[in-house]
């Protein structure tokens, strides 16, 4: 294997390579939770810790515990730093979407506060474009140790390579069961974790938080002793995603390490992940499996995805995709999977994990998905290594996991996967031979039907891959052999497209919010004569706030501290409607014949799908907030949608979400200037409603 033909490149598919002088690799939360707790009592000087999610009741053990005092996450990292008085703890997690609130803990950072000691440091990262997330996640001990993959400490994690139907101990923070989850993290030591904790206290001065200086190692590792190194000094690739954010450009290393991997395959490429929607990795792979002697594709997949959300998108987007590669095999070098574990019911094994092994020459885990959103839109991390020659060390760890991994799925011995290889000669006979009635693999054939596909939009959309611009609007709606013919209708669209995003940013960070204080706003309505016509100014403003970008959650707020709650419901769905019906006849009348002459393309496409299924589907896309509010409506308008289809539809998904807030935002006002025990006990009633309501609104979606 000659150096021209390496495929981890520095500046191309990594940021970098560094040397690990111990490199072993976790499968599963319940060993990665002890690990990480040995690693972190270890510390002398700092932990630093990047996640997705956080929770801090989450338990590190179920049994076995190997140390006194409280296992619960929280407590766990705050009696760290009491105990050790030179220990400093950073924690930076993402400030995520209010979609997921239900499914997290709320106000993290204040319960933390409260608790911790002035050494444990704890942030909240929200300084990302329109629609990403923060999905990095590492941990970085005296920057010496550090894990890098697909595990966050958060809830619904722990979980052992058994993977059983009934365990026990498999319960969230609130005392409740959860399905088998299955993931894994790189542990490494040495110069590559000092490169990880730059990543790190980058991150952190990023998001608002102090400088944090460069610490030279001293004294003992801190390595897990749970932990056996599979590899020493071996080099270990870094690469990342980043989207375009203010100054920053864009990186694109892990997007770039998936092609390169792919084309370099010879023999497999194996794939375990947690979704399959990214396009550019489908177009590689479909490439692949045209050729006649191209390598084999296997991919294991969860059998669906875990949360309402994604149920509702990314599955129909992964069986899109499906379909396009189950098209190119031509030569039965393809085979889908899901592992399968009998006794769960409608629940299924979550595959969590981020894995790519092409040939046992290359290995990578981390953060990120095979997704569109990994390769461009939300910030991730994976670290990889690569063989410098056939059958070396490297090639030996490699194989002797990606068996460990297909062992544990099939439910056998390593040395039965080592056997069937070497009897079937080929990857995908060797998974066939071993499959049995049991917990084991099986194909994975799902089939959407044809009314829930149609509702839901296109990937560029739900899935996108980068921050929405008017550039991306336009890239992805207009075909390039289109845009020369309606040259002035296309910039007259997108010089509206960013004048309303424009108005966003100005009502996020500019003194235009202070506009929108209550006290401002009681003050103008006591100089108006009658309730009449407080109505009418009220329902004036909401539409042309909301028309302005002005969030509409912001308004429903306000309106129900100012009103009663059925005149905010009222003058706030009212204004709305009127405000979306103005954005969709602006956008029909900015692309008047324009979709009708760019035949062939995605706008077509979508905009028939809308008009096919119309209210129904313009209601979910109320519900799911995929886009910006006053950019769907001109996009709407664009389509072939009819106006009551789309009038009907925005009703419909703006009555649940602003009759929860305006009825509770006014409930909450109540309690809040006077907290008598009728009003405190209303706000209660009014949050078992919602979260009722929520519950009921997700029973819905999956059916």
């Amino acid at each position: 294997m000659s150096s021209q033909h390496k495929i981890l490149q520095p500046g191309k598919n990594c940021w970098t390579m560094q040397s690990a002088s111990r490199l072993g690799i976790v499968v599963d939360s319940a060993d990665y939770f002890r690990a990480f707790a040995e690693s972190c009592r270890n510390a002398q000087r700092r932990i630093l810790i990047l996640g997705w999610d956080f929770d801090r009741r989450e338990r590190l053990f179920r049994e076995d515990k190997p140390f006194e005092g409280s296992d619960e996450l929280g407590d766990f990292l705050v009696d760290l730093v009491n105990r050790k008085k030179s220990l400093q703890i950073y924690l930076l997690s993402w400030d995520f979407n209010m979609i997921y609130a239900i499914e997290r803990e709320l106000l993290p950072a204040l319960r933390l506060r409260l608790q911790t000691p002035h050494r444990f440091h704890f942030r909240l990262d929200g300084r990302h474009p329109s629609g990403a997330s923060h999905h990095q996640k590492v941990v970085v001990v005296d920057d010496r140790v550090a894990f890098v993959g697909g595990i966050d400490l958060s809830r619904w994690r722990w979980d052992t390579p058994e993977h059983r139907a009934d365990d026990p101990r498999r319960i969230d923070p609130n005392g409740k069961p959860y399905p088998p989850f299955h993931d894994m993290m790189m542990v490494v030591e040495g110069d590559v974790a000092y490169k990880l904790s730059e990543l790190a206290r980058t991150r952190w001065r990023r998001s608002g938080g102090r400088y944090i200086r460069r610490m030279k190692p001293v004294g003992d590792s801190p390595w897990p002793e749970s932990v056996t190194p599979l590899l020493t000094q071996v080099p270990v690739a870094i690469s990342r995603t980043e989207p375009v954010y203010r100054q920053r450009k864009a990186v694109a290393e892990v997007r770039q390490l998936y092609l390169d991997g792919i084309e370099s395959a010879e023999r497999f490429i194996y794939i375990e992940n947690q979704y399959f929607t990214s396009q550019a990795l489908t177009r590689a792979l479909v490439s692949r499996l045209q050729e006649e002697d191209g390598p084999e594709v296997v991919l294991v997949l969860p059998q669906k995805t875990g949360g309402w959300l994604e149920q509702v998108t990314m599955d129909v987007l992964r069986t899109r995709e499906l379909e396009k590669l189950r098209a190119a095999d031509k030569y039965d070098r393809l085979a889908v999977y899901f592992p399968y574990q009998p006794g769960l019911g409608e629940h299924c094994i979550s595959v969590h994990a981020k894995l790519l092994v092409v040939d046992d020459r290359l290995l990578r885990i981390g953060s990120s998905n095979t997704s569109n959103r990994s390769m461009g839109l939300d910030t991730e991390c994976d670290l990889a290594i690569e063989s410098q020659q056939s059958d070396d060390a490297v090639t030996r760890e490699i194989r002797a996991t990606r068996r460990r991994l297909l062992a544990e799925h099939l439910d056998c011995s390593v040395d039965q996967v080592t056997e069937a290889e070497q009897s079937a000669g080929n990857l995908i006979e060797a998974i066939r031979s071993l499959q049995g009635e049991g917990r084991s693999l099986r194909p994975l054939d799902e089939q959407v039907p044809e009314p829930v596909n149609e509702l839901v939009p296109d990937a560029s959309v739900v899935d996108p891959p980068e921050p929405f611009s008017s550039e991306y609007f336009v890239s992805q709606y207009v075909p390039s052999d289109g845009r020369q013919t309606g040259k002035r209708q296309l910039l007259l669209f997108a010089l509206v497209v960013v004048g309303l995003l424009a108005l966003a940013a100005a009502w996020r960070w500019t003194p235009m919010q202070s506009w929108l204080s209550p006290d401002l706003l009681h003050q103008g309505l006591d100089l108006l004569p009658n309730p009449w016509v407080r109505a009418l100014v009220t329902v004036l403003v909401v539409i042309l706030a909301s028309t302005a970008m002005v969030p509409l959650t912001l308004l429903a707020i306000l309106s129900g501290v100012l009103f009663s709650a059925w005149q905010a419901f009222v003058y706030v769905l009212v204004g709305a409607v009127i405000s979306a019906s103005l954005g969709f006849l602006l956008g029909r009348r900015l692309s008047q014949g324009l979709v009708e002459r760019l035949a062939g393309s995605k706008i077509k496409s979508l905009s028939k799908r809308l008009a096919k299924r119309g209210t129904l589907a313009v209601a979910l896309l109320r519900l799911l907030p995929v886009a910006p509010f006053t950019v769907f409506n001109l996009v709407a308008g664009a389509s072939h949608l009819n106006f009551r289809q789309f009038v009907v539809g925005s009703m419909l998904g703006l009555m649940p979400g602003l009759a929860a807030i305006t009825l509770f935002s006014r409930s909450l006002w109540d309690a809040i200037a006077n907290p008598s025990a009728m009003n405190l006990l209303i706000v209660a009633l009014v949050g078992g409603v919602l979260v009722i309501f929520s519950w009921l609104a997700k029973r819905w979606l999956r059916s």
